[in-house]
């Protein structure tokens, strides 16, 4: 746990548990925290995150982020299987709720702010307690329930809007609602831009009424863990300067794509790569 004395102000905030996976490989760190904060790690941007797992959870994998452990007595830990059909999950423990008080006043007026549940653990008000930020979701946490076994389903989110109608973005997977347009149609008259991400096929943005889909460059396919974070960090860090979601979309569409090509947290960008594409969608906008 860092100290809270000696905290300074950063620029993007990650709220979410970071997990302990269950891999063929082993144990591995992940969840959209871990992806998020490497992500606008490699961005330049000082970053924060503020999660709960196991006082003897290693994250040294987080070095020059700041990270705020709140301690548990279990890390939120996943089993994900990948099938012709889709993603199996199973959910095998949870760490503590985040709630506003344990979120540092030196931290509440950071710009970009992005919360990333993944099993419940965000609690609703946080959603108000920063009026200034770039306010992103990415809402699969609240998007999921799970049976006595751990096997995750998916549950319609009742509290959608008294949480979303304090957002400025919202990026979510169609997979998350298991393809239900209602849910998108809902969300999308809840916030000034909403993201559907759909694997392979892209993304489609709504803003202003209108809808445009965006399509990745063909690349060949080692592992989609973490593609949607890194999407939605890219995007809420390229909308922050632009206001742009289209930009936005088109520069998080070629991140994302390149990190399948990886595995796990190796997909993660490099601060070379993040420069590389930066430079092609200012090309591309200046033609």
């Amino acid at each position: 746990m860092s100290d809270l004395l000696n905290l300074q102000p950063i620029d993007y905030l990650m709220i979410g548990h970071i997990t302990q996976d269950l891999t063929p490989q082993g144990p591995a760190l992940g969840g959209t925290a871990s992806y998020a904060a490497l992500t606008a790690r490699a961005f330049g941007l000082r970053v924060g995150i503020v999660t709960s797992c196991r006082a003897d959870l290693n994250l040294e994998i987080f070095d020059g982020v700041t990270v705020l452990r709140k301690n548990a007595e279990q890390n939120s830990t996943f089993i994900n299987t990948h099938t012709p059909t889709g993603r199996i999950q199973h959910i095998k423990g949870v760490a503590e709720t985040i709630t506003l008080a344990d979120i540092p006043a030196v931290w509440r007026d950071t710009p970009v702010v992005h919360l990333g549940p993944i099993v419940h653990e965000i609690a609703n008000d946080l959603a108000d307690a920063f009026p200034h930020a770039i306010m992103g979701v990415t809402p699969q946490g609240w998007l999921r329930i799970w049976n006595e076994d751990g096997l995750v389903s998916y549950k319609r989110w009742e509290e959608a809007a008294a949480v979303l109608i304090h957002a400025k973005v919202v990026i979510m997977s169609i997979e998350d609602v298991q393809g239900d347009e209602d849910v998108v149609s809902e969300f999308a008259g809840l916030v000034p831009v909403l993201v559907v991400t759909e694997g392979s096929a892209g993304c489609r943005v709504y803003w202003n009424g209108d809808l445009r889909n965006f399509r990745p460059p063909h690349v060949v396919e080692v592992d989609p863990v973490g593609a949607g974070d890194v999407f939605a960090t890219s995007f809420f860090i390229r909308f922050q300067v632009t206001r742009d979601p289209w930009e936005s979309a088109r520069f998080a569409t070629l991140l994302a794509a390149n990190s399948v090509t990886r595995k796990t947290l190796d997909g993660v960008p490099t601060k070379e790569e993040v420069n590389q594409f930066m430079t092609e969608i200012v090309e591309m906008k200046a033609l």
